[in-house]
């Protein structure tokens, strides 16, 4: 029996989605043959007799599918593990390398410069300067400013990070070592402060 293939729209007329007046007048003649065939098939239904009685009962059989999944968490069940020691040495060295990398210290971002604010009590001087490493001992680079008439002296500078030798100079003449700050023996016989920074 050889099979017919019907043009798309008489196949939509076969679905019941067109009607035969909507079909092209060349089309008309394929349609009614395609319904002709149509209505020659036994639309009867068929019957298995006892068929849904017994899928109803295999179904009723079946576990459920719950029931499967918890057996499978809770039944105990034999694990086998193979030992392969070739890959013992290389998974131990990427476990010891992942560890040191967590432990790692985070990178600490160190200041390129730090702002100091320097003071000297020095009731009664006329002229309060600082010398130092950071200005290359110029008793005249920076100065420090008054503030009050307690003899507070006081001046602001921007440092650059490191270790910075200095000394206070009183009046142009006399070199103080900060009272407040730790002092070394310059080599000539004076002390000289020491900021870290």
């Amino acid at each position: 029996m050889t099979q017919r293939a019907f043009h798309p729209l008489v196949k939509l007329l076969l679905d019941g989605d067109i009607t035969l007046a909507d079909l092209p007048a060349d089309l008309r003649a394929e349609g009614e043959e395609a319904l002709r065939l149509l209505g020659a098939i036994d639309r009867t239904p068929v019957q298995f007799p006892g068929m849904t009685q017994r899928v109803m009962q295999a179904v009723a059989q079946r576990p459920s599918r719950e029931r499967t999944l918890w057996h499978r968490i809770v039944e105990p069940r034999e694990v086998r593990v193979r030992f392969r020691p070739w890959l013992l040495a290389p998974a131990l060295a990427a476990a010891a390398a992942f560890v040191i990398w967590l432990g790692r210290p985070a990178p600490v971002a160190t200041p390129t410069a730090v702002t100091v604010r320097f003071v000297l009590t020095a009731p009664d001087a006329r002229e309060v300067t600082v010398a130092g490493t950071f200005n290359q001992w110029d008793s005249h680079a920076t100065p420090l400013v008054r503030t009050g008439s307690t003899g507070v002296w006081t001046a602001t500078i921007t440092l650059p990070a490191g270790q910075h030798q200095y000394a206070f100079v009183v009046d142009g003449q006399r070199w103080v070592p900060d009272p407040a700050a730790p002092a070394v023996d310059d080599g000539f016989g004076r002390r000289n402060s020491v900021l870290t920074l």
